[in-house]
């Protein structure tokens, strides 16, 4: 039987003033509020633990604030900041579990089915998550339920922690405030007037009534939280075809540690693969630290792999790039894109034999180029039907299959200039070769190879081309074309040979 689904919310009620705190860490034990300004009035936005307990809390104006308390750090709200810092932390949430996502403005919904024995248990689970983020300096309150509404609910209503055993959560939802499913503004001002307080109070109306009063939103928000219907979350990105995740005992600081932890997981991810019969064609790999970030890296391969050490060769000269900060404590490698992969015999004899060890051993050249020179610097020339020479060449991925097409007769350099630059030359003939290039005597010539104008393109701008590979008496080989005729004849310089 499919295991039932559960999930982890982790509500955040001081996401803007912690945001801060961890940027300026004297503003820990002090007074501290964001503001904002709706019409021409300022009001409070968020409150810190040390102004909540001065008095002040959100919407209270802004002057009476300072008024009540006159040491307050006031700062302008910033949503943008604290809604990429949210995303931020659902990235680092990935760690738990491939399916986090953000719950603006203020939580993380996490499935955690599946996952829970990672850690032992759910309360284990729970602890890890929220008790990373408090160290880290943020306020939480977390709660577990059988859908994500439900354990959102019960985070923001419940005034610690809470595991709700599976098929329990409408009993539990039932004794929440009404304030804990945050219904619009319009349907909380009339359950207040109402008299409902809980959110057993709105249940007990009757759907009809209700749906006309209240409207269909609130009765669907009401649905989702008694556990009667299930929204899925979109998670940042979607889960990897295969992963390996390793937990620190203590956190890494060193690269010499990290690379240990790598090789293990590759040893596992690759496992995994092969039991699959699949192999990487790219590989992430995610640090989460204590300070709740993520430090990634990645690469890609040019075929299909699941051999650990050629993998590690691509990997390891990286490490150098992470900033383990405080400590990284767990570790997650992913094979974010897969293709399969059979087995096959190395040493098989034949040409059949020779032709893949070459494929592989020409895929492994062209990853540990690319590892070191970048992914664009790496690349093939494929002959490609166009009239002028600047176009008939295209760049192509090294490993995929060659382009049919004619490639030109007469030899042209493989990689011609930008844009082909006026050239000082002389030639004492009207259709012959140049003579000197600037001061220097042409040694060696050979041509013409004419290209006429294409018929097919407005003629504006268009002459016919008059093609020669040439040698100077310093050695240098060079292609060069004239256009036009006796007096508008021009030299120009397209290409350089060798």
């Amino acid at each position: 039987m499919a295991e039932a689904r559960r999930f982890l919310a982790l509500f955040l009620p001081r996401l803007a003033t912690d945001r801060l705190a961890r940027r300026d860490p004297t503003l820990h034990d002090r007074p501290c509020a964001t503001w904002q300004t709706t019409g021409s009035a300022r009001h409070l936005a968020a409150v810190n633990a040390a102004a909540e307990r001065a008095g002040l809390s959100p919407g209270l104006p802004f002057a009476d604030a300072l008024a009540a308390l006159p040491s307050l750090v006031a700062l302008p709200a910033a949503p943008a900041a604290d809604a990429a810092a949210l995303r931020a932390l659902a990235t680092w949430a990935s760690g738990f579990t491939p399916l986090a996502a953000p719950a603006p403005p203020d939580a993380l919904l996490l499935d955690i089915t599946g996952c829970a024995h990672l850690f032992g248990g759910e309360p284990g689970l729970l602890e890890a998550a929220a008790g990373r983020l408090r160290r880290a300096g943020f306020t939480v309150r977390a709660a577990m339920a059988d859908t994500a509404a439900g354990a959102l609910a019960l985070a923001r209503g419940s005034a610690e922690d809470r595991i709700v055993p599976p098929g329990s959560q409408a009993e539990a939802v039932c004794r929440l405030p009404l304030a804990a499913l945050r219904l619009a503004p319009e349907a909380a001002d009339l359950c207040a007037r109402l008299g409902l307080e809980t959110v057993g109070d709105l249940e007990t109306l009757a759907r009809g009534p209700a749906a006309r009063r209240l409207g269909p939103s609130t009765l669907a928000t009401l649905d989702e939280a008694m556990g009667r219907s299930l929204r899925p979350i979109t998670p940042l990105s979607p889960t990897p075809p295969a992963r390996a995740v390793f937990d620190c005992p203590d956190p890494l600081l060193t690269a010499e540690a990290i690379a240990i932890a790598l090789s293990r997981l590759l040893a596992s991810l690759c496992r995994d693969l092969a039991e699959r019969g699949l192999g990487a064609r790219r590989l992430s790999l995610a640090c989460y630290r204590s300070d709740a970030t993520v430090q990634r890296l990645g690469i890609g391969t040019a075929e299909a792999s699941r051999d650990a050490h050629h993998l590690a060769r691509l990997l390891f000269p990286k490490i150098e790039r992470i900033d383990p900060g405080f400590g990284i404590e767990r570790l997650v490698l992913a094979a974010d894109s897969v293709e399969p992969l059979g087995a096959y015999q190395r040493s098989l004899p034949g040409p059949g034999g020779e032709a893949a060890a070459r494929r592989e051993a020409l895929a492994r050249l062209i990853d540990r180029l690319r590892n070191r020179l970048g992914q664009e610097a790496v690349f093939r020339l494929d002959p490609f039907p166009a009239h002028w020479p600047e176009g008939s060449l295209r760049a192509a991925d090294p490993a995929s299959p060659p382009r049919s097409g004619p490639w030109p007769e007469q030899p042209r350099p493989l990689r011609l200039l930008p844009c082909p630059q006026p050239l000082p030359a002389r030639s004492p003939l009207p259709d012959g070769p140049p003579e000197t290039i600037g001061q220097e005597p042409v040694t060696r010539a050979e041509g013409p190879e004419r290209i006429l104008p294409a018929w097919w393109l407005p003629p504006a701008g268009q002459a016919w081309r008059d093609y020669w590979r040439v040698e100077t008496a310093s050695g240098r080989r060079l292609w060069v074309f004239a256009t036009g005729e006796g007096s508008t004849r021009a030299w120009f310089l397209h290409g350089r040979f060798g």
